[in-house]
C-alpha cells in the first residue's frame, strides 16, 4: 500500500508540472538583456512589445488554479517593489522541477518542505555576507559628475561571472540596448567612478569576531526592522506543522571556517556610483530617475532653508507622463504635473495660462449619482434630484449646480480623483474651467500640502476653506505640429511654488514600446528607492545566486559526510537507522535546491551573451564552484573576485582613460522577497497536489512514516 502510494506521489504532481511550463515562458527577461516579445490579439489584431514577467503573464491564459497562483505571486512582489518579478518566476520553475526530482527519488513531502525551506533560511544568512553599505550618498551631489554626463565604455554586465580569456569559453559578442532590446545594438555608456573603498577598521574586525562566536548575532543581524522572517506557509493542514531545524542545523566552526569576513569589504558613498550599478545596463532609464532624485533634492533644499534634514528619495511623489508616438527627444523629467488633455482644451489653456488659479480637489467621482464607500441608502426616502430622475433636465440641473458652486468661490481648475461627467467636463470648458479626472491620489495630496486646498468628497461640501490658491496651467512644450495632428492630444503643466511633485515625461515613436519603457524606468526608480531605504545593497552580477549555490553544496556534502558517519557506527536499532535515512534525504533535498540556483545561473550567462550555449555556461560556473570550494571561503572568494575585476582584471578592451569599471549592485529586500515568494508557491502546490491525489489517507501516511519506511 505504501509503495502504491508513493507512485502515485511521483507520476501526479500536475501543479509542480504546470509550474514548470508557465515559468519557461519567461527565461529570455532573466537577466539585463532581455529578449523581447511581441504579443498579438486574437480579436483586435494590436500587437505590444513586452520584455517583463508581469506583462507576460496578463497575456497569457491563467485560468487554471495553478496560474491564478503563480500570477498572484508574481503581481504581489511587482505591486511592492517593482522588481525581482523575472527572478521569482524563473525559481518556481526551477525549484518545481527540483521538488519533482525530490519526489522521483522517494523523498517523504513533509521532508522536502522542512529541508528546502530551511535550506532557503540559511542561504539568506550566507548571503549577509555580501552586502554593501551605503553612506552619504547625497553629500556631494551637487558636484559636477552627474549620470547624464556618462561616456561610453564596454563591459560585462555581469562582472563576478566574466569568462577569463585563457579558457577557451568567451565569445565576442556586443550588448544589445537594454532599452530597445530588439532593435538596435549599441555599446552600454557610461563614466569610470571610483570602485568601492576597501576598508577594516580593527572595531569591525572585533565586532565580526564577537559576531562569528555567536550564530544567532549574526542571524539576526541579516536585515534591520522586522524585515527578517522564517518562511510560513497556509491554507493546508500540513503548513501548521513544527519546524525540524536538525536538517540545516550547522555542524561546530562552520561560520569560522566558510563565512569568516573576507578582508576585501565594501562600501559605496557615491549616487552615481550605486546609479550605475543599480541601472544594470538601462542607463537611458536610469538617467532620468538621476534627474528626478537631483529635482527632488533642490526642490527639499529651497523648502527646507537652513534647515539640516536628511534627504530622503520620496518615490510617491513620483509619476510618470506616456506619450507615444513622439520622439525620443522629447523625454524629460519636470517639476509640476505633466498630463495629457484633449485637443478641445486647447483654447482654454491659452486663456488660463500665466495667471494664478483657484484649485477644488475631489476625492470621489464627479458625477450626478455617485455615492462614496460604504454610503447606505435609507430606505422610503428619496433626495430631490431622484425624484426628478424621469425628467430629461435631471443631468442639465446638477451640472448647472456645480458650475455655480465652481463661479461662486472663483474656482478656474478641478482636479478629481475618480470619473468625471462628460456634459461636465463640456459645460466647464465653455466656461472656461478646467476639470480633469482619474487623478492620482498622491497627485492630489502634493496639491493639497502646496495650495491650501482641503479634499472634499462631494461638491457640496466646498466652501471657502476648502479652495486653493497659486496654481499655474500652461502647455508642456511645442510638440511638431504632424505629431501632434497624429497623437490628437495636447500636453499641459500644473504646477505651483513649492510643490513636492515631479514628472517625468517617456515619449516613444514605436506605440508598441511605450508600456516596456515605463516598466523599465519605474524598475529602476525602484531599485534605487529601495536601496537607499536600505542604506544597503548586494554585491550583483550572479554573486549572490553563486554563493546560495556553493554554500548549499557545502550543506549537502557535509549532511553527506555525517550519514555515513551515522552508518559507520550504526547500532541495530531503528532510531539509528531513521537519523542515516534522514541524513541522507536532506542531503539530496539540499542537491535538488541548490540545482535551481546553478539553472539560474546558467540561463543568467547564456542570456548576457557571454556563453554560446547554456551547456557551456553550466561548465564555466562548475569551474567557478571548484575554486571556491578549494578556496575554503566561497564568499571570500567572491569578494576577491570583485577586487580583481574592479581593478581592470577584464578591461584590457577598453580605452585606457577608464581606470575601472563600476560594480553591479542587487536590492537586497526585494531580491529576498522573491525567493521566499518562489519556494513559497512552490511548497504551496506540492502540498496541495498531495492532498488531492492521496486525501486524509496521506495524512495518516505520514503519522505512520517510521513503520513504512522499515516495512519498504
Amino acid at each position: 500500500m505504501v509503495m502504491a502510494c508513493r507512485v502515485i506521489n511521483k507520476r501526479r504532481h500536475m501543479g509542480l508540472q504546470q509550474l514548470s511550463s508557465f515559468a519557461g515562458t519567461g527565461r529570455t527577461f532573466l537577466g539585463p538583456l532581455k529578449s523581447s516579445k511581441f504579443i498579438i490579439d486574437a480579436e483586435c489584431h494590436e500587437s505590444v512589445l513586452i520584455s517583463s514577467t508581469v506583462r507576460l503573464l496578463e497575456s497569457l491564459d491563467l485560468t487554471s488554479a495553478v496560474g491564478q497562483l503563480l500570477n498572484e505571486a508574481v503581481q504581489a512582489q511587482n505591486n511592492t517593489y517593482k522588481t525581482g518579478t523575472s527572478t521569482l518566476l524563473f525559481l518556481v520553475g526551477a525549484w518545481s522541477s527540483a521538488a519533482e526530482e525530490c519526489l522521483h527519488l522517494g523523498v517523504p513531502i513533509s521532508l522536502i518542505v522542512s529541508a528546502m525551506s530551511e535550506g532557503l533560511t540559511s542561504c539568506i544568512e550566507e548571503v549577509v555576507s555580501l552586502q554593501v553599505p551605503i553612506h552619504n550618498v547625497f553629500d556631494h551631489i551637487d558636484s559636477t559628475k552627474t549620470f547624464s554626463g556618462l561616456e561610453t565604455f564596454s563591459g560585462s554586465l555581469c562582472p563576478f561571472l566574466q569568462i577569463p580569456s585563457d579558457t577557451g569559453l568567451q565569445k565576442e559578442h556586443d550588448l544589445k540596448d537594454v532599452a530597445s532590446p530588439s532593435l538596435t545594438i549599441y555599446n552600454l555608456s557610461g563614466i569610470p567612478v571610483k570602485s568601492p573603498k576597501l576598508f577594516r577598521p580593527q572595531a569591525e574586525v572585533e565586532a565580526d569576531k564577537n559576531t562569528l562566536q555567536n550564530p544567532q548575532t549574526l542571524k539576526n543581524s541579516l536585515l534591520t526592522g522586522n524585515h527578517y522572517r522564517k518562511s510560513i506557509l497556509i491554507h493546508s493542514r500540513h503548513f501548521n506543522r513544527t519546524d525540524n531545524n536538525q536538517w540545516i542545523n550547522k555542524p561546530d566552526g562552520f561560520l569560522e571556517q566558510h563565512g569568516a569576513a573576507s578582508p576585501h569589504t565594501y562600501r559605496c558613498n557615491d549616487l552615481v556610483e550605486l546609479e550605475m550599478g543599480l541601472s544594470h545596463g538601462d542607463h537611458n532609464s536610469m538617467k532620468l530617475v538621476d534627474e528626478a532624485v537631483r529635482l527632488q533634492y533642490q526642490n527639499a533644499s529651497m523648502r527646507q532653508g537652513s534647515c539640516t534634514m536628511p534627504f530622503r528619495f520620496d518615490i510617491s511623489r513620483l509619476f510618470t507622463c506616456c506619450l507615444p508616438g513622439v520622439p525620443e527627444a522629447f523625454s524629460c523629467v519636470c517639476p509640476g504635473f505633466v498630463t495629457v488633455v484633449s485637443i478641445s482644451n486647447s483654447a482654454l489653456i491659452r486663456e488660463l495660462q500665466n495667471q494664478p488659479l483657484r484649485i477644488i480637489l475631489i476625492e470621489g467621482d464627479l458625477t450626478e449619482y455617485y455615492r462614496h464607500l460604504g454610503f447606505n441608502k435609507a430606505t422610503n426616502i428619496n433626495t430631490v434630484l431622484e425624484s426628478m430622475k424621469v425628467q430629461d433636465s435631471s443631468e442639465e440641473l446638477w451640472t448647472n449646480y456645480v458650475l455655480q458652486v465652481l463661479i461662486k468661490f472663483h474656482v478656474n481648475l478641478v482636479l478629481v480623483q475618480g470619473n468625471v461627467s462628460e456634459h461636465l467636463i463640456e459645460k466647464c470648458i465653455h466656461n472656461k474651467r478646467l476639470v480633469l479626472g482619474a487623478v492620482n491620489s498622491n497627485v492630489m495630496q502634493a496639491f493639497a500640502e502646496a495650495s491650501g486646498a482641503v479634499q472634499v468628497t462631494y461638491i457640496t461640501q466646498v466652501n471657502e476653506n476648502c479652495v486653493g490658491s497659486g496654481v499655474y496651467v500652461t502647455f508642456w512644450r511645442s510638440i511638431p505640429s504632424d505629431v501632434m495632428d497624429r497623437i490628437n492630444i495636447i500636453t499641459i503643466v500644473i504646477k505651483i511654488e513649492g510643490i513636492n511633485l515631479v514628472t517625468v515625461v517617456l515619449t516613444s515613436p514605436v506605440t508598441a514600446q511605450m508600456q516596456s519603457k515605463e516598466d523599465r524606468f519605474w524598475t529602476c526608480a525602484s531599485r534605487l528607492y529601495y536601496a537607499l531605504k536600505e542604506q544597503q545593497v548586494f554585491l550583483g552580477g550572479g554573486a549572490v545566486e553563486f554563493l546560495c549555490l556553493s554554500h548549499l553544496q557545502i550543506l549537502a556534502e557535509q549532511s553527506l559526510s555525517k550519514r555515513n558517519h551515522i552508518c559507520s557506527g550504526w547500532l541495530h536499532n531503528t532510531s539509528s537507522w531513521l537519523a542515516s535515512s534522514l541524513a541522507l534525504y536532506r542531503s539530496t533535498v539540499l542537491k535538488c535546491l541548490a540545482n535551481g540556483w546553478h539553472k539560474y545561473l546558467s540561463t543568467l550567462i547564456y542570456n548576457t551573451a557571454n556563453c554560446s550555449s547554456e551547456f557551456e555556461a553550466s561548465t564555466f560556473i562548475q569551474q567557478h564552484l571548484q575554486n571556491a570550494t578549494d578556496s575554503g571561503s566561497p564568499s571570500s572568494y567572491i569578494l576577491n573576485e570583485y577586487s580583481k575585476l574592479n581593478s581592470g582584471i577584464f578591461n584590457s578592451g577598453i580605452s585606457n582613460k577608464l581606470e575601472q569599471i563600476p560594480s553591479i549592485y542587487d536590492v537586497v529586500i526585494p531580491k529576498i522577497e522573491a525567493w521566499r515568494r518562489a519556494l513559497d508557491l512552490v511548497l504551496l502546490v506540492l502540498q496541495t497536489d498531495s492532498e488531492i491525489i492521496t486525501g486524509l489517507g496521506h495524512t495518516r501516511l505520514n503519522s505512520q512514516e517510521t513503520e513504512g519506511f522499515l516495512f519498504l
